[in-house]
């Protein structure tokens, strides 16, 4: 799954797997564009270290359900926190998707 390797060709574990990382930072909604001024879906520019939240995409586009937007690769839902406690509660280990629209 090319959506599911790391900057160093490894393979990011997503479901089925026991130790689920298919949770990707984006802090986009489903359109690839940043939410509105005064709602930060980023943990503060990417600054936050516990409270907060930032949106999340799923590599493998498998949701909690099978509509969107929880299968989407870029938009699926928000984070639990901040800490990467908090993001690997929400399936995620901190990894980001850079992207850009042409």
């Amino acid at each position: 799954m090319e959506n599911g390797l790391a900057e160093n060709g490894r393979m990011i574990p997503g479901r089925p797997h026991v130790y689920n990382l298919h949770d990707i930072l984006t802090g986009s909604n489903a359109d690839g564009k940043a939410y509105p001024p005064g709602k930060d879906m980023t943990c503060g520019n990417w600054t936050k270290n516990g409270e907060g939240s930032a949106f999340v995409g799923h590599h493998d586009r498998i949701g909690l359900r099978d509509d969107a937007p929880s299968k989407s690769w870029n938009a699926s839902h928000p984070s639990r926190g901040c800490s990467p406690a908090l993001l690997r509660r929400s399936g995620s280990s901190g990894l980001l998707y850079c992207f850009t629209a042409n």
